[in-house]
C-alpha cells in the first residue's frame, strides 16, 4: 500500500520494489510482515510496553501498533529532517533523535517541541545517534569529525540532559552503532579498526576500555544490537567486500551470544541500509522487528 502522508526525501525504492515491516521470533520462526509502503520506512524500535513500534519515514518519525494498522506521524515540531537514527528512553516518555543539521534533540513520544542536546563544536562535529544507558542517562552516539581535515568517525557520549561530550575512540578507523549492554557495563559497535573496509562486531566497557572484537569472518558486519534480557546479539551481515552498510543488498540477519559465540543466521533478506539500524528487540527479547526491501518478480 501507499501512504501519501510520507515525504519523499533521500533515496527512494526502485520500480516494483516496497518496504516491508516485519516481525520475527527470537528462533527465526513467526514471521510477520504488519506494514507494507511503497516509500523507504527504515529504523524499527520498540516502545517499552511492547506495544508499539517508531519507526522513519521521510525525515520524520511515525508509530504503529505492533499488531499492525495505519501509521500515525509523531510531531517533532520545527526538526522534519531527521534521519534514522533514533533511541526511546527507558521510561518511554522521550524520543531521542539525530538531526541532518548534525545535532542530537529530544521530544516528548508523545509530540511537542524539541530540545536540543547537542553542543556546538570549534571544528565538524556532525552527531549520529545510537545508543542510550539503562538509566536514560547517557548518549552514545557516533561524530563525524574532521579537526585536520582528514574524515574520522569516533564514539562519544554526552548527557541525555546535555553537557559535555566524552570520547571514547580516537581513531582513524571508523566506528559506528554504538550501544549499551542492558547492564550498562558495556558499548557494543563495529569497526574497521583492524582491517580497512571491513567493519566487523566488537565491543568495550563503557568507559572505551578493554575492547574485545566479536567477528572474525570474511563478511561484512554491523549494527550490533543487545536483547534486553542480554542474551542474545543479532547483527546485520552484508557480503564480503561490501563498503559501509548500503541499500539493496542480500543480507543476512545474524544472532550471537553476547561473547561472539553461537553464531547463526536468523534469516536472509533484500535490505541493508534502514533494515535494523537501531535496536529492534522487543522488550521480551522474544521477537524483533526489521524492515525488508523485496523487489516484485
Amino acid at each position: 500500500m501507499t501512504n501519501p502522508a510520507f515525504a519523499r526525501r533521500g533515496r527512494a525504492l526502485q520500480p516494483r520494489q516496497k518496504s516491508e515491516l516485519t516481525i520475527i521470533n527470537a528462533d527465526g520462526s513467526g514471521r510477520s510482515v504488519i506494514f507494507t509502503a511503497s516509500e523507504i520506512i527504515e529504523a524499527p524500535n520498540w516502545t517499552p510496553d511492547g506495544q508499539t513500534l517508531v519507526f522513519n519515514a521521510g525525515g520524520e518519525l511515525w508509530r504503529i501498533a505492533a499488531s499492525g494498522g495505519e501509521p500515525t506521524r509523531i510531531d517533532t515540531g520545527d526538526r522534519r529532517d531527521l534521519n534514522n537514527d533514533h533511541v526511546l528512553s527507558p521510561d518511554g516518555q522521550t524520543a531521542y533523535l539525530s538531526a541532518d543539521d548534525g545535532h542530537l534533540y529530544a521530544v516528548p513520544l508523545a509530540g511537542g517541541a524539541p530540545r536540543r542536546v547537542s553542543n556546538t563544536h570549534a571544528t565538524p562535529h556532525h552527531y549520529y545517534l545510537h545508543g542510550i544507558s539503562p538509566d536514560g542517562a547517557t548518549l552514545a552516539y557516533v561524530a563525524v569529525e574532521a579537526p585536520h581535515g582528514t574524515r574520522r568517525i569516533n564514539i562519544f557520549t554526552i548527557p541525555a540532559a546535555g553537557g559535555p561530550d566524552t570520547r571514547l575512540t580516537d581513531l582513524d578507523a571508523p566506528h559506528d552503532g554504538p550501544e549499551y549492554s542492558p547492564d550498562g557495563q558495556w558499548i557494543y559497535f563495529n569497526s574497521e579498526r583492524h582491517s580497512p573496509g571491513h567493519a566487523q562486531c566488537f565491543r568495550m566497557h563503557a568507559d572505551g576500555t578493554g575492547v574485545e572484537q566479536l567477528t572474525h569472518d570474511e563478511r561484512v558486519n554491523w549494527f550490533p544490537h543487545v536483547a534486553p534480557d542480554g542474551s542474545t546479539i543479532v547483527y546485520i551481515s552484508f557480503p564480503p567486500g561490501t563498503q559501509g552498510h548500503p541499500a539493496d543488498k542480500d543480507v543476512i540477519l545474524r544472532t550471537m551470544r553476547p561473547v561472539g559465540s553461537g553464531q547463526r543466521d536468523l534469516i536472509s533478506l533484500f535490505g541493508g541500509q534502514g533494515t535494523i539500524n537501531v535496536n529492534s528487540w522487543a522488550p521480551d527479547s522474544a521477537r524483533l522487528a526489521y524492515v525488508a526491501y523485496p523487489l516484485d518478480s
